[in-house]
């Protein structure tokens, strides 16, 4: 679906303010096809609770266990860091961008990939982060029955169609769920530390050496496992920092999770590796329920609840910015989509095919950072230092052929790197290169525009 030109855009706008409008049959709208009226906007905290949530998620704890494992505790911590700033930088970019247009990733995409061309990289993403709420949610179950020998179906679906009905509620349902999530992680995560550190040092933890030998990951791989573990839903934080009142309040909630709530997540996985409290860290990481299942009593079912809330807040946010993509493409309400790709996610992960999604969705993760790459390079970097006269008050092109062609530079150099040059970060390669190729074809593009500029205004030449 092509986006609405301005004067349908203004029509919805007003049509949505109306007492007959979407706000009237639920009581918040979630403006799928418009810019969000600044009336509608949010607080920082409010917005900054829907991304601190997000990240502060047992799969980072997972992931930072693998990585100091790996590397070793310093070594670890600084890949951790090193991804984590990539992040802000990227994430916060883009946050700003959304903060002061107040548009989701579909309607941001496309100004710099042309009314038609914006169809593919949204639909891509909204399709590739629906399959991380099928993986979530099937994880989801898996950890209950090992930990707890709940049935494994059951639970999964039980689970999912929780995780459905919560992000129906839209917007204000991921705020509250990241006010939760954010101090459950923490409370429990440090209780797991605690009781892990009855038994060693401090300096038995900042010496730790790694054990993965010959298996372990390079540190160019631990920086792109952190950059890639967001890197989806990262791009698409438009969906989420449209809600702020401004750009700068759109990037300091992008902040609340890069650096600081991945950072916490990755780094308690990390040190409970360190450790020696993980159970099985070659291929569970740092994940520390087993720590708190074997202190018994209360924090056994507590266990059980921070499964459901953690994942949950994942597949929450996964399954809203599927829902809000393809509402857009489509011109379908986001909790009708979300209803329908709920349902479709729901069904993988009860039939077993989410544990086959790992692999391919870290593979396609790394072609992801090119397109946001592109998106600030043509709408907030180069506008600022280098404007682009061809581009001055007309409406975007069809397909903005450039903007693919560094996005799929960036993406091609990603994946060499990933496939012969393994201790480089084939994310950050892939930035470099997208940005290289796009800022390229600006300066070559510009240089030829301006003697047409010149001669079409009767300036000399």
């Amino acid at each position: 679906m092509s986006p609405p030109t301005t004067s349908t855009t203004t029509t919805r706008t007003t049509t949505a303010s109306t007492p007959d409008s979407t706000s009237q049959r639920h009581s918040v709208p979630e403006y799928e096809e418009i810019p969000v009226p600044l009336h509608a906007r949010r607080g920082l905290i409010s917005v900054s609770a829907v991304w601190l949530g997000f990240p502060m998620i047992l799969t980072c704890a997972v992931f930072g266990g693998l990585i100091v494992y790996s590397l070793g505790f310093w070594r670890g911590m600084l890949a951790i860091v090193l991804g984590n700033l990539v992040l802000m930088g990227y994430v916060g970019a883009l946050s700003y961008i959304a903060g002061r247009s107040g548009k989701n990733f579909a309607l941001t995409a496309v100004e710099t990939f042309g009314r038609r061309g914006y169809l593919v990289p949204s639909g891509f993403l909204a399709t590739v982060v629906i399959g991380w709420f099928a993986f979530q949610t099937g994880l989801t179950g898996s950890i209950l029955h090992d930990s707890f020998g709940w049935n494994e179906q059951l639970t999964t679906l039980v689970a999912g169609i929780g995780f459905l009905a919560a992000t129906l509620l839209g917007i204000r349902a991921l705020s509250v769920i990241g006010m939760i999530a954010a101090p459950v992680y923490l409370v429990l995560g440090g209780l797991a530390i605690w009781f892990a550190a009855e038994h060693s040092t401090h300096a038995s933890v900042t010496s730790y050496p790694g054990g993965a030998s010959q298996a372990a990951m390079t540190f160019g791989a631990a920086v792109t496992l952190v950059i890639a573990s967001f890197i989806d839903s990262g791009t698409m934080t438009a969906d989420f920092t449209r809600w702020s009142r401004s750009g700068r309040q759109g990037f300091l909630a992008s902040v609340s999770a890069f650096p600081i709530g991945n950072t916490i997540a990755l780094v308690v996985g990390g040190v409970i590796v360190a450790l020696g409290a993980a159970s099985n860290p070659a291929t569970n990481g740092g994940t520390f329920l087993n720590v708190l299942i074997a202190h018994g009593g209360i924090l056994v079912p507590l266990a059980a609840a921070f499964v459901l809330i953690n994942l949950g807040s994942v597949c929450t946010h996964c399954l809203y910015n599927g829902a809000v993509g393809w509402g857009q493409l489509t011109g379908t309400t986001m909790r009708r989509l979300t209803v329908i790709l709920g349902a479709v996610g729901i069904a993988l992960a009860v039939a077993g095919i989410w544990s086959h999604f790992e692999q391919w969705l870290n593979l396609l993760g790394v072609i992801v950072p090119p397109i946001g790459t592109v998106l600030v390079l043509d709408q907030l970097l180069l506008p600022r230092y280098a404007p682009t006269i061809s581009r001055t008050g007309v409406s975007p092109a069809q397909i903005r052929w450039a903007s693919f062609a560094a996005w799929a530079a960036g993406s091609a150099a990603a994946l060499l790197a990933h496939a012969f040059a393994p201790w480089l970060s084939d994310a950050v390669i892939g930035i470099l290169t997208a940005a290289t190729v796009f800022v390229g074809i600006h300066a070559v593009t510009r240089h030829q525009a301006l003697p047409q500029a010149r001669q079409a205004s009767g300036s000399p030449q």
